[in-house]
This record gives C-alpha cells, structure tokens and sequence, in this order.
C-alpha cells in the first residue's frame, strides 16, 4: 500500500493511559497519604512526575497527541463531579475544608459519612463513582485540575488533548441523590450543565488546548430517542460557542447505531471511533452516513482491553478503507489503555515464545505508531514491522496451547442433561435444610478475610526461598484456625476459610489450569488503589489436580459448623483473565466450566455441603446492546450450570455478585439454579432485593448488609435497618445475612468488629420474628 494523499498527515494518539507507574507508585503514596505517612504535597509530587514520565513515554513510542486529564488520583467519573461541582451534601463540609479529602471521602466514606456508590465502568472490570444528582442540583465549572495538567504537558513541549467525560455520558451514568424520586431522570439536567461544559472547554482553549476530546461512550448502549436528541442539543450548543478549541466526539466499547447519525451531523471537527470487535460494523455505518467530510477521524483499529498484538494488514485494510471518508484519519487504541497492563517487556517468567504474542500499553503505542507510519508514508516503510507481525501471528495460531485434543472432545460430548441438577430447587432445599441445619436469618460471608502483611510475607518468602513448601503451609494453617475460631466465636452459621492461600479470586485458580498464563506485573487498576493482575487465558483449559480440597478440607477439620468450598465462576474467569479471542467465548467459557465441574465434585466427595461459585463478571460482561443479550447469557449461564450441576440435592450452590446493575440480568440469575445467591446491596439501598421480589425470584438470597468498599464500621441499627428492608422484600425463610462482597481489603479490626455487628443484627432480626410469630 502506497501512502495517498488524504494520509500524509496521519497521526497518531491514544485516549488515556494508565495511571499507577511500573510499581504501582501512585497505589502506594495514596495509601501512605490515607495511613499519615506521605504529606499531600508528596503525593501531588509523586502524581506530576508519573504524568510527566507518562507523556515522555509516549512521545518517545512515536506518539504525536499525548491525552491530558486522563489521570486520577481515584476514579475520571468522580473527577467529573469535581469539575462540575456536583459534590453531595454530606460531602460538602470535608471538601470545604480540605479539598484532597473531601475528594477521597467521596470516594470511600468516612466513619460518620457514607462514600458516593460504585458499579462497573459499562462492561469493564474498572469501577466508577455513581454521581448523585436531583431536580436541585447546581452546577458550577471548576476547571482547575483539567487546565493544569494541560498546562504541564505543554510546558514540557508535548502537544497534548485534554480529554473530558462528556455531559450525555456522564448524565446517563448518575442515578438519583439520596431522598429524590427513585424515577427523576438526570438527563433533565442536560441545560443546566451544558453551560458549565462550555465554560471548561473556555478555559481549556484559554490555557492552550488545539483539541479537546469529550468521551461519550453511553452512546454505543441501546439509546431512547429523547437520549440521541439530548446528545444532537448538547453538540449542537457546545459546538455552536465561539470560545472554545476544537472537538473530538469519542465513543468507544460498541458500535454507535443510531448516534452515529447525531454525530456525524454534529457541528464539531473530529470523531474518534472503535472499529474492533463488536465494533467493527462502525466502518459500514460510517459509509452509509456518507463519511465525516471537512471532518477528523481518529480510528481506534488497536484493542485497547485485550492485550493481544494487533493484525497489522487487517488494521491497514480498515484504515485504508476510511481514508476515502474523512479528510483526515489518525491512529488510536479503541479507548483508553488504562485497561491494559503497562509494560509486557516486564514479564521475564513468561515464555518469550508466547510474550511476543502480548501488547500490553507501551508495546500497543508502538503499534499505533507503526500503523500511523505505514498509513502516512506507506507500507514499505514499515516492511519489517509486517513481516515480523506476520511470524508472531502464524506462532500464536499454530501454538500446541491453543489446542488441546483431549478438551476439545470433552467440550463436545457435553449434553443438556449435564447442566441440569438431577433435583429442582423446590425438592433439593429441604434435603438441604435438614443438612445444614442453619437457623432462620442465616449469617455467612462471601469467601476472603483480610490479606494482611504477614501473608503476603509468606508468599514473598515462598518466591525468595526463605521458607520451604511446608513451613508456607504452616502459616497458612495458622491463618486458617484463626479466621475459623473468630468465625465460631462471633457466631457466624456457615463460615468460609478465609482463603488465606490465594493471591486473586481469579489469579489462584489460573496458575493452576492448563491453557492460563499468569504475569508478575500485569496491574490493572479496578478501582481506586485496589489493582488486579488479570492472567492472560492463552489456550485450551483442563485441570490437572485438584485445587481448592486441600485447604476446604482442612479448614472443616477446625469446626462443626459447615465450611463454604469457594471458587471463581467461568465467566468470571473470562472477565477478569485476557480472554483468547481467536474462537468464540462460550466456547473458551465451556472449557473453564468442565475444569470446575471437577472440582466441584471433588470438593462434595470431601465432605463439602455448601459450595461457592462466584459469578460477579456476569452483569459486567453483559454485551452493552441488547440485541446481544440473548446469545451471551445462554452460553454464560449454561457454564454455570455445567459447573455446579453434578452434585446431589442435599450439597448447597451458593453464587455471589456485587458493584454492578442486575435489574436486567435477574432472569438470567434464576436460571443460573443456585440454590442461594449473595448481592451487592448496602450502597444501593437494598435495591437489588426489590429488583428479585420483583421478578418472583424463588430461591435463597442474601442482599449485603454492610459496604466492605468502604473502611467505615456499619451501626447495628443501620445493618438491622438494611436486614428489615431486605425482609419486605425477600421472605425470612429464604433471606441470608452476609456483607456485600470478600474482605480480602479490609483490615483485622474493622473485619472484626464489623462482623461482630452484623451477626448482632441478624439475631436482633430473628428475635423480631420469633415475637412477630409468636
């Protein structure tokens, strides 16, 4: 391909990158700052220099654009409401006094205000922080950290974008405020706001800002007509002001469908699309608006969310085929890379064999850079590139992992008969009843308690050799007898062995089945300071010992009461790995599914009678446009139910799942056939409970009664409170009482006392009911 005319200028750029450094230095110095061992003018110091390092990085990848106000000390929603000045009234006290921490309130609460809520960001594993708003909202621009930091990147020399969430996405993204009409529609806000963005986009021009990109991916979800007129007003007026820079519309995760249309007529000067994956059918939408003429396209071809090495000659055939349809095409990610790790050069344990098929944010840079070059200059100029991306290519594809003979047949012999419990559910619970033998109001927890320093010690000393094999596991017991003992002795029902053994629900299972490869410094921010290393799933899954027995069984040698086996759900093994995407996901899914069928089966035949198979990804995964739904929770349930479904009637199926929506998901949480199932509750109000009585759910649940997200220690009288409101909701008889979510980030004394609290409330409830029914 020889470089035409309407390429000579392309660029390229990215949307965001990611925020924490090699090692995770900003993680670091925001927990010294919250601990009182780093002063807020190091931490702001430690900030300035991973952005400057950030934008030197990306200059020197060949990266023309580098993004500005992308990095966050927490969460880009929650700096949003900064900007816009939408702090919640319980807030405003400790953001007046000091701004730092009333940020951080917002984000995680303190003992005597409750943090903003947090759900998934569309259908990533990152979370961000739900703005409340209500009819009495008022706006105000506080430009301050988005015109510094452009103002940083400049005085440095780069040439830099400020990138904004956009006033149509973040609207949709907010729910109602405490006390406002649960159906008051933030959308009704849009005139009120869209001033405050123009003022913002004012002083961004003012500081030196050329472009400045406005993200609106809520625009790929399934959109009401009164939506895409709200997005046509908002462009309409923000690309009718004078004093602005020029705009850049992006969207990204999706394809667009009908606000395509909006865009394209939009007065503003540039579009930024995804064109891969689920969103590679914008290229064919965008030739039947009839292209972006007079207009910037900045074409996502490189996977921002996988981290797979591009196909070189695919990306250059869609780029070739955009150049006849804007007047100028750049290069980009799909979004922004925060949602990759920083560096795969970094994984020295990793076969280089299988690192070459990885690009994680510095080798994706590369990639765009080398796609911009071959766009603007021609593909003979990038002949090496093409040549070596080719071999990397073909190695991945003819790789002995990526198939496994012997999984494949299992895979295909599966029936319908093998998802299916050999009971219904209104047989197997009173043979699991008479089982247990638990109390009405059931208490349990979902599965970790707190990692402390003195595990990961163990594990570090494990890696270095300082301790063998056996003195590990005499640590580990110890952590084990005492996460039991507190459990007996506070009086939980069904207790759990606290998993001091595993690193990450989905990383410990990983780095025992075949097909997975895990890394050292894979991070990935979730949310806030808490980073996940999602292992990468490369090929075939089996498993080829048991897993979780040893320590199942080693934690009910300790008790009487029973002990939950715990393990992680195949689509949540999906969400959070670096699936494959070389077949189709419920194929990938099925695979996992017959791994945990195995275990499952081992751990009843130990003398496990409850067994947990979370599935928190099962929201989050939901494709963002319904005509989709269908096929992905078909096959996403189904796994499920193949995991689960070949144990007898008295053994109990617990599942969990937290931070997400599950209005829309709660008939594919019925057909899951989890004979109990915790939720998420206690930031949300209880919501999800109504959203199941709603539906008629008709098996056992528990809605959390206390945050762990947050370090504040919940009042028996607000879990109690939370108890009740689950009771009008969900009969006593089916209700469980188990905080939202692992305690694997919280510390001993709040976990302590917290749990204490909770158990406390449970038995103020039973004694309500005994006199209610007496």
């Amino acid at each position: 391909m020889t470089a035409k005319p309407a390429a000579a200028a392309a660029r390229a750029t990215v949307y965001g990158y990611p925020r924490q450094g090699q090692n995770r230095e900003l993680k670091k110095a925001i927990e010294g700052y919250w601990k009182g061992r780093v002063t807020a003018d190091a931490l702001r110091q430690t900030a300035a220099d991973l952005r400057r390092s950030n934008w030197q990085q990306l200059t020197e990848a060949g990266i023309h654009e580098v993004p500005t106000g992308d990095f966050s000390y927490y969460d880009h929603v929650l700096d949003t409401s900064v900007m816009v000045s939408a702090v919640p009234e319980r807030h405003r006290e400790a953001t007046a006094a000091d701004a730092l921490d009333g940020y951080f309130a917002m984000a995680r609460g303190t003992q005597d205000v409750a943090p903003l809520e947090m759900t998934k960001w569309f259908d990533t594993n990152y979370h961000y922080l739900v703005p409340e708003l209500g009819p009495d909202t008022v706006f105000a621009g506080d430009s301050t950290k988005q015109v510094a930091e452009l103002k940083e990147a400049l005085a440095l020399g780069h040439a830099a974008r400020p990138v904004l969430v956009g006033p149509i996405t973040y609207l949709l993204l907010a729910k109602p405020a405490p006390g406002v009409a649960a159906d008051f529609q933030p959308i009704t806000l849009l005139d009120r706001l869209l001033p405050v963005y123009a003022r913002v986009l004012a002083d961004l021009r003012a500081a030196g800002a050329e472009w400045v990109q406005v993200d609106e991916p809520a625009l790929v979800q399934d959109r009401t007509p009164a939506d895409l007129n709200a997005a046509a007003r908002a462009y309409r007026e923000l690309g009718g002001a004078t004093d602005r820079p020029k705009l850049l519309v992006a969207s990204y995760f999706d394809r667009l469908g009908d606000a395509l249309q909006v865009l394209a007529a939009a007065p503003v000067e540039g579009l930024a699309l995804d064109f891969t994956d689920s969103a590679a059918s914008n290229l064919d939408a965008l030739a039947a608006v009839g292209g972006l003429p007079g207009k910037r396209l900045v074409a996502g071809v490189v996977n921002g969310r996988n981290i797979w090495i591009n196909d070189y000659q695919k990306s250059l055939a869609t780029l070739g085929t955009l150049l006849g349809l804007a007047d100028q095409v750049d290069v980009a990610a799909s979004c922004s890379l925060l949602h990759v790790p920083l560096d795969a050069n970094a994984e020295r344990d990793i076969d280089p064999q299988i690192r070459r098929w990885f690009a994680f944010a510095r080798q994706k840079t590369t990639e765009i850079s080398t796609l911009a070059r071959g766009l603007a200059q021609g593909t003979h100029v990038i002949a090496a590139e093409l040549a070596a991306n080719r071999a990397d290519l073909a190695s991945r594809a003819h790789s002995a992992i990526t198939h496994d003979p012997a999984v494949r047949a299992r895979t295909a012999a599966i029936t319908d008969a093998d998802g299916r419990r050999s009971q219904p559910y209104a047989q197997r619970t009173a043979a699991q009843r008479a089982h247990l033998g638990l109390p009405v109001l059931p208490t349990t927890t979902i599965g970790s308690f707190p990692q402390t320093d003195e595990l990961r010690v163990a594990r570090a000393d494990l890696r270095a050799g300082r301790i063998d094999a056996a003195g590990y596991e005499e640590r580990i017991e110890n952590e084990i007898r005492e996460v039991i003992s507190f459990q007996e002795k506070t009086g939980v029902d069904v207790l759990v062995h606290g998993e001091p053994e595993r690193n990450d629900m989905v990383q410990y299972f990983a780095e025992q089945l075949t097909g997975y490869v895990a890394t050292q410094h894979g991070w990935v921010q979730s949310y806030g300071t808490r980073y996940v290393r999602p292992p990468v799933l490369a090929g075939d899954i089996s498993r080829p010992e048991p897993m979780t027995v040893r320590w199942t069984t080693f934690a009910q040698g300790q008790t009487s009461k029973p002990v939950k086996g715990m393990l992680t759900g195949p689509v949540t093994m999906l969400a959070w790995s670096f699936v494959r995407d070389d077949q189709p996901l419920g194929d990938t899914a099925r695979q996992v599914a017959l791994a945990l069928r195995d275990e499952v089966n081992d751990l009843e035949a130990a003398g496990t009678s409850a067994i947990q198979v979370d599935e928190p990804a099962l929201r989050e995964t939901l494709p963002l446009r319904a005509a989709d739904h269908a096929e992905y929770l078909a096959w996403a349930t189904e796994s499920f139910r193949l995991s689960t479904s070949g144990v007898r009637p008295d053994t109990q199926i617990h599942t969990h799942m937290c931070y997400a929506e599950f209005g829309d998901i709660v008939q594919a949480i019925d057909d899951l056939d989890a004979d109990v199932i915790s939720l998420e509750a206690a930031r949300s109000h209880m919501q999800v409970a109504d959203e199941l009585a709603e539906h008629g759910y008709p098996r056992e649940a528990g809605p959390g009664v206390w945050d762990i997200h947050s370090p504040r220690i919940p009042s028996t009288d607000e879990a109690a409170g939370l108890l009740r409101k689950g009771l009008d909701a969900i009969p006593a008889e089916r209700l469980w009482v188990n905080p939202d979510c692992g305690l694997k980030t919280r510390g001993w004394p709040e976990t302590r006392a917290s749990l204490e609290i909770l158990v406390a409330a449970a038995r103020e409830v039973r004694a309500e009911l005994e006199v209610d029914n007496g």
